[in-house]
């Protein structure tokens, strides 16, 4: 039986999204670690259980996810705006995470991309805040900016101009 393969254009925009989640990790001289297709289970009563597009954590350990950080996912048919109600689900689940963990967390950053487009997201307590703009892969270096801030302690994002 033959299957349709994807297009050109998606294994483009698949390799451009991969190149900008690595040159993450090289900023931050591998003190982060991303995931790729990794199964998260938080809580099956509430749905939170799947695999994860990708994850950004803020730990060295690249064996297990250990410190959920940014929960990226693929906007499916192209579709941004279908992609968040699943970016916030995986948002929620990574604070269960956090606090099942007992790990001190004051925001997660969701992202829903196709590859050429960037949506984010800030889970912050209860709420949700979805950015208004959508980024393009022309603009790099504000989507890394936004994921590196992300990053940070709450601490030092408080102190940048």
């Amino acid at each position: 039986m033959l299957r349709k393969l994807p297009s050109v254009s998606i294994y483009r925009q698949r390799c451009r999204k991969t190149s900008l989640l690595i040159e993450v990790r090289k900023i931050r001289n591998k003190q982060v670690s991303l995931f790729s297709g990794v199964e998260l289970q938080v809580d099956a009563a509430l749905g939170l259980t799947g695999i994860c597009d990708y994850i950004i954590s803020k730990s060295t350990n690249q064996v297990y996810v250990s410190a959920p950080a940014v929960m990226i996912v693929e906007a499916k048919n192209e579709n941004i705006k279908a992609g968040l109600p699943q970016c916030i689900a995986v948002m929620y689940a990574a604070k269960i995470y956090h606090e099942r963990e007992h790990n001190e967390v004051d925001r997660i950053l969701g992202i829903v991309t196709t590859g050429s487009n960037w949506k984010f997201l800030t889970l912050e307590d209860t709420h949700v805040l979805i950015d208004y703009d959508e980024y393009l892969i022309d603009q790099a270096g504000k989507i890394l900016a936004i994921i590196l801030q992300a990053l940070m302690p709450q601490s030092q994002v408080a102190r940048l101009p």
